[in-house]
């Protein structure tokens, strides 16, 4: 276990002082991709678990987390939720053209690595065929692999932002008068 600082200076001690317990568990919540017991956010939060359950409690009736399982109850991050906040954040900074031309690319870059590997898709290619002695063609491998995946995912991003940056109405509800 690491000592903490103890330093006047300690960014721990000034992230316990400027923020509340639900900001703490929030900021947690962010950085995590598994399940995790409020006890373990209580900890990782630096607060009690009952605090802990009760920010998580509302971060799941806003959207913001999942509840999984039942004793204990555990908790993670909600995927569409920060898909949706990408989304509306990217709409918000770029134009449609601006949108649509990143897209552009990210495409041309999966048809580029369709065309390399000689498959549709990243979760297509065979890694196990590879021959152990060439390490380095192997982690260059994975590594396309993963910015295939990620260059997938961004393309989805992308087309709905752009969709929603060209929205006429820009999200809001409009009333029939």
């Amino acid at each position: 276990m690491t000592k903490r600082s103890t330093s006047p200076n300690d960014p721990s001690k000034q992230w316990d002082a400027d923020r509340t317990t639900f900001q703490r568990v929030y900021d947690i919540l962010v950085g995590t991709t598994d399940p995790v017991s409020a006890q373990q956010f209580a900890e990782w939060a630096r607060c009690s678990e009952t605090g802990a359950r009760q920010a998580l409690e509302q971060l799941v009736e806003m959207g913001i987390a999942e509840r999984t399982g039942t004793r204990p109850a555990q908790y993670q991050r909600n995927p569409s939720y920060f898909q949706w906040k990408r989304v509306e954040t990217l709409a918000r900074e770029h134009s449609a053209g601006e949108l649509r031309s990143r897209l552009a690319e990210l495409i041309e870059a999966d048809q580029d690595l369709q065309e390399t590997y000689g498959v549709p898709d990243p979760d297509a290619v065979v890694v196990s065929d590879d021959p152990v002695e060439d390490h380095e063609a192997l982690h260059d491998r994975w590594d396309d692999l993963t910015e295939w995946r990620t260059i997938r995912q961004d393309i989805t991003i992308l087309k709905r932002a752009v969709q929603r940056a060209e929205s006429p109405n820009d999200g809001q509800i409009q009333s029939k008068t």
